[in-house]
């Protein structure tokens, strides 16, 4: 493991770039496995975004879960930032051919297994343990954030059966 002056991983910006889009990705994947509508899918992309940020107060010693994340007390820096990070993930997601949402789980499963063996080589144990845990949280989060299949909000799972062969298939390219 390699570290910088600050007490974080080196990684190269492709690296760095992976690490910070895998939450975002893996919360697609969960949410496209299942039907939930439009209003259940905006419940689902919320509970992407604030179990991601939830990662700042969940490991704030975390080096590499604190690197990926925006620095909140610069609002526009983050802005800036994470405008940046969706641009050149849309790039990255449009060169690989991603266009529906059995790509975007195949290629969020491969960057999953990806950034697992990354982080083996470059992070610490606990610093990987704890980013895998974030990301399986954020996976999680995003599967319970709407019911699948009720009427008007009665009835319907938790987390459907396609949710819970997707968190099953994250668990296991995560190392889990």
């Amino acid at each position: 493991m390699s570290d910088t002056a600050s007490g974080s991983p080196d990684f190269d910006d492709d690296e760095q770039l992976m690490l910070t889009m895998l939450p975002s990705l893996i919360g697609s994947a969960v949410a496209f496995s299942a039907k939930s509508g439009v209003v259940g899918t905006a419940k689902e992309m919320m509970a992407s975004a604030k179990a991601a940020a939830a990662g700042l107060t969940a490991y704030p010693e975390n080096s590499v879960i604190t690197s990926v994340l925006p620095n909140m007390e610069d609002r526009d820096q983050a802005l800036e930032r994470a405008k940046e990070m969706r641009e050149r993930q849309l790039a990255r997601l449009k060169e690989l051919g991603v266009a529906n949402s059995s790509d975007m789980k195949r290629h969020a499963l491969e960057q999953a297994a990806t950034v697992n063996t990354l982080l083996a080589e470059k992070a610490s144990a606990t610093e990987a343990a704890e980013y895998r845990e974030w990301v399986m949280g954020v996976a999680t989060a995003v599967a319970k954030a709407a019911k699948e299949g009720g009427f008007l909000g009665f009835g319907g799972d938790e987390v459907s059966e396609p949710e819970e062969q997707t968190l099953a298939e994250i668990s296991t390219a995560l190392g889990l």
